[in-house]
């Protein structure tokens, strides 16, 4: 059985294993990873609109990796809708990018599942196997924050290089055009740092597990035998 000390750590890393989890179930399930400003450009070109008259065809848009809301505003007031990214919107995006954000979340999430069982297994008890040790944990929170790390590299890249929002705001858009003006990650993106980080933090709370204590010693006093005892 381990100690006292490895079992408060073990447990910490389990709850933190945990933690990741229910985060990236959150990512997932709120639609607010990034939010941005839009201008309707065909409305500014059609009245030759200045820089004081923008603000009246700058609309607002907001999505996650399922559905998201957009406010058009081209001079006659805000027109709200909403929109999913499944079945139709995903084929005007980067598709195979978009189902690789997704596949790799939801592997992260069998993978935290995995380290938060890998270390309730050492909190219990002391494995055989080397593998299933520390340096088990180690190696499934690795590949775990490895795999968020690698959903957030993929989703920035689809902002930044495949023109997400600006694909969004345009989807289903036959007499408007919309030019993105302003663009900024939301909670969810963050809640899915959070997880990536709650995997490194758990590689930090391994290593403190395994720094040994110091014995506590003590003290046996000899007795000593006196030629009086011995009379006696």
């Amino acid at each position: 059985m381990p100690g006292w000390f490895k079992k408060a750590w073990y447990g910490l890393a389990s709850l933190l294993s945990l933690a990741s989890f229910i985060l990236i179930i959150a990512a997932l399930a709120v639609p607010h990873w990034l939010s941005g400003k839009i201008l309707c450009q065909t409305g500014v070109d059609l009245v030759n609109a200045t820089d004081p008259e923008l603000v009246k065809f700058i609309g607002d848009i907001y999505y996650g990796l399922f559905r998201g809301c957009k406010v058009r505003q081209c001079g006659l007031g805000g027109r709200q809708s909403q929109f999913t990214i499944f079945p139709h919107l995903v084929k005007e995006l980067n598709t195979g990018l978009h189902v690789t954000i997704l596949l790799l979340l939801f592997l992260a999430l069998a993978l935290a599942l995995v380290s938060m069982g890998f270390a309730i297994l050492n909190m219990i008890q002391v494995p055989y196997k080397a593998v299933n040790g520390p340096g088990g944990i180690c190696l499934w929170n690795v590949l775990a924050g490895g795999v968020v790390a690698l959903a957030i590299s993929s989703f920035t890249a689809a902002v930044k290089f495949h023109d997400l929002t600006g694909r969004i705001a345009n989807f289903q858009e036959k007499l408007f055009r919309f030019v993105v003006v302003e663009e900024q990650y939301e909670e969810s993106f963050w809640i899915c740092v959070a997880s990536a980080s709650a995997h490194a933090a758990n590689l930090i709370v391994v290593a403190i597990s395994q720094i040994p204590l110091p014995e506590i010693k003590t003290k046996i006093e000899e007795a000593t035998v006196t030629a009086e005892d011995i009379l006696y």
